[in-house]
């Protein structure tokens, strides 16, 4: 009898198949568990990432079906965004038919390797049914004020005419045509997720101790609360008389305590007050030139740049001292950020004291250390210690002068107190075809108003063609043609699609409605109020600021509005490692990348479930072996050619232990030392490859015995933890031998923890000389008679000076 992997896993893929037994059931009496792994976009093939994502959260939803629970573990795709353009260019083939064509294969992939998905609450993102209740969210939450438009800066490449995302501008040119990339204002929409900073922040607490620390940490410091002082500088009269009367502008600053130390103030490039001074044409060339320059770098391309700037000829009044500090264009202001200008300390922080450096401005001292040393020679001094050079405050700690000067500026009216956060509101319009429409309509007469519900959801045109250039939607003859449904008269649909996040912000929430009702609303509310939140969520640790801070917040604005019941949808949070080959990360431009069909046609998909779990812990990266995979493998052949020997029955044997003989005890002892670590496994550590090797253990344990009924007994129940990770030949095996009855909750068997003999290290002189058995009832005097006979040859015709017995561990003698 040998191990045939395919046929015994296309046999039992069948049978899943068509018993359903991957549903989840209606009754909502049932204890619960929600498992999703994070769902993949459809670029055409799984890869081994993939691989490990879902055998992780399989093992998990099989394990919990076993013990009784109602399990959804659904599976979708992610199925708009840029790579099905590209392909559309490069191949000449439709966004639609590419995305589709690859859908249908990957869940062909999935299947063949035996993940127990529901089929029934499968969906894609692109589906017109999802479309039309994201198009209903969003007008929902436009008319609640979570979604606004504006203008806002743009990537922009001329040539193409089109909008690119930050990892588009490859060294500040478009990625695609190589044309130079500049910065555009242009509108679009935003969700106001800056509203939900504060709560986003404070449920980060709950979440402690079931998500990593590390994604915690991340997500608090996107968030970035910080508290602070906001005031206005006023411009001297010769600026404002230069800017047409423009009185001052606001800044935000975390370190007030700093104010004396003040040398030049700082504004961003797009700032008010620089778009003031080129539309009156008030700046010299080599000026303009300078500032054109930065204005046509991305923010992400000026934080990395050198610091750069322009003086703008104009002066503002310190609010304290009333003297006239210059004011500067710096590329390191944020335009987003404190009203995107900042009071600069070149003293006391190091990115204003690299560019006060570049550009000979003042370093003016305003703290010291508390003993009094403060070399501003080649760095700022960002430590600690005490008030100088700053009038009434001299002397203070400066963390006690960040209160007094803000209650200074509150008492004479020139500031207040604030709390600001770096999160910014999330743009979600993209100029491109492949997306879910905004299903927003200009009317001439109404304004901006969003579509009739009963017209959604607002598909796609299928008749386009993809160049690369402009947005198809905004060139198609008809498309944008349409009737506003306030006033009747004709109007024009808005051409701009969603970002791609959008669609996986709800769509867990999606999967946990009863399928059922799909066609009539978004969610079920008894469905969902029962199987939300998800009890775990499994995925790369790339998602760890941006999609999972934007779930959390569509969470937060559906509760708000009315759709949804709880405030977090992620319970548990299980971030796994990324899968290395060579010590590179998977990727075809390396050549390192393993096919998980190769792996499936050679050895089966036990195998690579087996290795991927074995390999390595979940959160910790994985390193490809070839030969760990073939010993995956011969694992596989041995459970399945021992099985020979194992007593076909429905009943787990039972046994007078104590008449067994040691070896047999000693197997017993490994199977059931198996089962007690599948309990953390399963429930909380994630740690299979340690469940695996102790099922390998368990296995040489029973090799090394010659009773069937121990041989039985260990089948039973190994097949049983192995059936979450190798599902196809557990279930081959147990349905052969135990018309699968142990896959029932298995009773731990405590007497096999019975020790009946002692294994005691000898010492001699404290090194370690030998080591024996011993009955477990033996006297003390049995104990150290026993060990000195077994170490005779290290004591013989010496002084025994001390002989000590260490309870249950060792014996240690003395001799001189």
């Amino acid at each position: 009898m040998s191990y045939n992997s395919s046929e015994i896993e296309l046999k039992w893929q069948k049978i899943w198949a068509d018993s359903g037994e991957f549903e989840p059931k209606d009754n909502y009496n049932l204890p619960k568990k929600y498992i999703l792994s994070m769902f993949p976009y459809p670029s055409g093939r799984i890869h081994m990432g993939h691989v490990r994502n879902y055998s992780i959260g399989d093992a998990r939803a099989r394990y919990f079906r076993k013990e009784g629970f109602n399990v959804l573990h659904p599976i979708g795709f992610d199925s708009f965004g840029m790579p099905a353009e590209n392909a559309a260019i490069k191949h000449k083939v439709h966004p639609k038919k590419w995305t589709y064509e690859n859908i249908d294969y990957m869940v062909k992939e999935l299947d063949r390797l035996g993940f127990s998905f529901s089929k029934n609450r499968m969906l894609a993102t692109s589906d017109p049914l999802y479309t039309k209740f994201e198009q209903e969210f969003f007008i929902k939450l436009y008319e609640h004020g979570l979604i606004y438009r504006k203008s806002a800066v743009v990537n922009w490449c001329e040539n193409d005419q089109t909008v690119l995302a930050n990892e588009q501008v490859e060294d500040g040119k478009c990625w695609r045509c190589g044309h130079e990339v500049v910065q555009k204002e242009m509108p679009g929409y935003y969700l106001k997720i800056t509203s939900y900073a504060q709560e986003l922040l404070d449920e980060l607490k709950g979440l402690e101790g079931h998500w990593p620390q590390q994604v915690i940490t991340m997500q608090e410091n996107w968030i970035g609360r910080s508290f602070g002082l906001e005031f206005s500088f006023k411009f001297d009269d010769k600026s404002k008389e230069v800017l047409d009367g423009i009185p001052g502008f606001s800044v935000f600053t975390t370190r007030p305590d700093t104010i004396y130390g003040m040398s030049y103030a700082a504004v961003a490039p797009e700032h008010n007050v620089v778009k003031k001074l080129l539309s009156k044409n008030y700046l010299d060339e080599e000026t303009k030139t300078k500032l054109k320059n930065i204005l046509n770098q991305s923010p992400r391309e000026r934080q990395a740049s050198d610091k750069d700037g322009v003086f703008l000829n104009l002066y503002v009044i310190h609010p304290l001292t009333g003297k006239k500090i210059p004011v500067w264009m710096a590329n390191f202001v944020l335009a987003e950020y404190g009203g995107g200008a900042v009071m600069a300390v070149p003293a006391h922080d190091e990115r204003d004291y690299e560019f006060a450096k570049k550009f000979n401005l003042n370093i003016i001292q305003s703290i010291a250390s508390k003993d009094g040393v403060a070399n501003l020679e080649n760095e700022a001094y960002t430590q600690p210690g005490i008030l100088v050079n700053s009038d009434e405050f001299n002397g203070l700690d400066n963390e006690d002068a960040k209160l007094k000067i803000i209650e200074k500026f509150e008492e004479k009216k020139l500031g207040k107190r604030v709390v600001n956060f770096k999160l910014r509101d999330w743009g979600v319009s993209r100029q491109r075809y492949w997306g879910a429409p905004i299903p927003m309509i200009h009317c001439d007469k109404c304004g901006l108003v969003g579509e009739s519900f009963k017209n959604l959801p607002v598909t796609l045109p299928d008749d386009i063609e993809i160049t690369g250039e402009g947005n198809p939607l905004e060139k198609h003859p008809t498309w944008k043609n349409c009737i506003c449904p306030k006033c009747g008269r004709p109007a024009v649909r808005e051409t701009d699609t969603l970002d791609t996040f959008f669609e996986s912000s709800w769509y867990f929430a999606r999967f946990a409605s009863d399928e059922k009702t799909w066609q009539e609303k978004a969610f079920d509310e008894k469905s969902v109020n029962y199987w939300m939140n998800v009890d775990q969520y499994i995925g790369g640790i790339e998602h760890a600021i941006l999609h999972l801070l934007y779930a959390r917040f569509f969470q937060k604005a559906l509760r708000d509005i009315g759709y949804l019941r709880d405030s977090e949808p992620f319970a548990n949070l299980l971030t796994q490692g990324m899968v290395l080959k060579d010590g590179a990360k998977m990727s075809k431009s390396k050549g390192n990348v393993v096919d998980p069909d190769d792996i499936i046609e050679k050895y089966g998909a036990d195998t690579a479930r087996l290795f991927i779990l074995f390999a390595a812990p979940p959160q910790k990266e994985l390193e490809w072996n070839d030969s760990a995979v073939e010993g995956a493998y011969k694992f596989l052949n041995r459970l399945y050619d021992r099985s020979e020997n194992v007593i076909k029955t429905t009943k787990i044997p039972t046994f007078e232990h104590e008449k067994l003989s040691k070896e047999q005890k000693y197997a017993r002892l490994k199977v059931y030392e198996a089962l007690k670590k599948s309990y953390d496994v399963y429930k909380e550590t994630f740690a299979f490859n340690t469940l695996i090797a102790a099922c390998m253990e368990a296995l040489n344990a029973l090799n090394a015995q010659d009773s069937k009924e121990v041989l039985t007994e260990g089948y039973f129940v190994i097949l049983n933890l192995l059936e979450p990770i190798v599902p196809h030949l557990a279930n081959e095996l147990s349905e052969n031998l135990f018309k699968r009855e142990n896959f029932k909750t298995l009773k731990m068997c405590e007497e096999v923890f019975a020790k009946d003999s002692l294994n005691l290290a000898i010492t001699v002189n404290g090194k370690r000389r030998g080591e024996f058995e011993i009955d477990i009832n033996a006297s003390e005097a049995e104990i150290l008679a026993a060990a000195k006979k077994n170490v005779e040859k290290w004591i013989g015709g010496k002084e025994l000076v001390k002989e000590i017995y260490v309870k249950e561990k060792l014996v240690n003698l003395v001799v001189k």
